[in-house]
């Protein structure tokens, strides 16, 4: 059965891998809600939809609105009837969250209530799906993956504010009974991703033989780590989360509201690592330098770590391995060059 879908951030990385994927998948109709910022680039959309029918195209319309501003009538009637909300409008730049952290509330938490607020006039809504962040479970400890019922502990005004989100979600389901989920990803990468990520940033370098900066601890002996994950890897997730029958799990978390998901990359792996993959793609040697980044900003932290057992447990899981997704995405952006910085 069709359905009409608002995609928030449509423009953005995460979501024009996600709306790639439904596509592919399913008859469903996408509203793009976006600011077109720096972080929001309709030749995303225009590059991944070119491979699509002229059909499949006009499934897709975008809409500019900011989401700091209450959806007013003229948006609302625009959007059409929406059976599904995928929420991944979001400020997410800790570096800028540091030095704006008002702009991040607002982005982040008025942003967000004023779509939950749309969302309670909407007679035939499915699904709300908040996209949150690893880092709301802050710094994790060697050997501590945390679960989706963990303890929340933001260490950046980022952070802070996807938590804040998470709670309005809570908040508006247990109150208004909206059908909302969260979840939870970290590090994604993929094509088309913004020059300055890590991923993008030493395909970049390694080409052009330049010295890529590893973030570590303060010996400089230990880069930092994350649980990579590939975009079309979260898109699948998304679709998967999106097909269950939710009213079943309430159980799982004795009984707390709003399910929540973690998605999660397929193993851990630290940063030098990392680069020495993007070097071996490409046959070329791997110039870098250890610094001790970590300790001395504030609001970043070495490691960040979640545990995906209970979506496996579910039945979904990245179905490609990290270093298959990594050769991917190295050869396609060699061959997209654009992508790049330079």
């Amino acid at each position: 059965m069709s359905k009409n879908v608002l995609i928030t951030g449509g423009a953005g990385f995460i979501a024009h891998h996600v709306i790639e994927n439904i596509i592919r998948t399913t008859d469903w109709n996408i509203v793009c809600l976006d600011r077109l910022d720096f972080s929001g680039n309709l030749n995303r959309l225009a590059d991944v939809m070119q491979d699509f029918s002229v059909e499949d195209r006009k499934r897709v319309d975008v809409v500019y609105h900011d989401l700091k501003a209450e959806l007013n009538p003229m948006i609302m009637d625009m959007l059409g009837d929406v059976n599904v909300i995928l929420h991944l409008a979001a400020g997410s730049h800790v570096d800028r969250s540091i030095e704006f952290p008002m702009e991040f509330v607002m982005d982040n938490v008025v942003g967000t209530v004023n779509l939950l607020q749309y969302a309670r006039t909407l007679k035939n809504l499915e699904r709300f799906v908040y996209f949150s962040t690893d880092e709301v479970f802050g710094p994790a400890p060697k050997g501590v993956n945390y679960t989706e019922r963990d303890r929340y502990n933001a260490t950046n005004p980022y952070s802070a504010s996807k938590a804040a989100g998470e709670e309005m979600c809570i908040a508006f389901e247990n109150t208004y009974k909206l059908p909302i989920v969260i979840t939870h990803t970290m590090n994604v990468f993929g094509e088309r991703q913004h020059p300055e990520k890590f991923i993008p940033m030493c395909i970049q370098k390694v080409r052009d033989g330049e010295t890529i900066t590893i973030h570590a601890n303060p010996e400089k002996t230990e880069a930092g780590t994350r649980h990579y994950i590939h975009a079309k890897d979260v898109a699948e997730g998304l679709m998967f989360i999106l097909d269950l029958d939710v009213s079943n799990l309430e159980r799982d978390f004795g009984g707390a509201k709003c399910p929540k998901f973690n998605l999660v990359g397929p193993e851990e792996v630290d940063n030098l690592s990392l680069a020495r993959m993007v070097a071996a793609a490409q046959g070329k040697e791997l110039h870098y330098e250890m610094v001790d980044f970590h300790s001395q900003r504030p609001g970043h932290d070495l490691r960040y770590a979640m545990s995906g057992e209970y979506q496996k447990s579910l039945g979904w899981e990245p179905r490609i391995k990290f270093s298959e997704r990594v050769k991917e995405v190295v050869e396609w952006t060699l061959n997209n060059k654009r992508w790049l910085r330079k």
